[in-house]
């Protein structure tokens, strides 16, 4: 296949999509495409310069107002936010010792003897 045989395949491509797809319209398509290529290569048209990737512009930061001015306007009770309910804090518990009491055998421990 030759170049004039495909960019008359890409014209017909671009006719064909730029028309919504219709089907039954492929030799109207060729017939533009063909008229469009001589057009371009008498000069009268330039070729379309092909598309480059569309870059992403960044997000522009929203405005902010100055704390100044921000201090001076009141705010609605309603878009205010409630303050958060502390929890209680819980009493810290003491440490549990545990002592064991040693005797003596032969010598009962006073609490036993009852």
């Amino acid at each position: 296949m030759n170049q004039d045989q495909q960019r008359i395949r890409e014209l017909a491509y671009q006719i064909w999509e730029s028309e919504g797809r219709p089907s039954g319209q492929e030799q109207r398509h060729w017939q533009m495409a063909c008229k469009l290529l001589h057009s371009e290569q008498q000069g009268d048209l330039q070729p379309a310069p092909k598309k480059k990737p569309a870059t992403r512009k960044p997000r522009a930061k929203p405005a902010t107002a100055p704390a100044e001015e921000a201090s001076r306007q009141e705010k609605p009770a309603l878009l205010e936010k409630p303050a958060a309910a502390k929890k209680p804090s819980r009493p810290r518990r003491q440490a549990i010792t545990r002592t064991t009491k040693i005797t003596e055998p032969g010598n009962p421990d006073a609490d036993q003897r009852e």
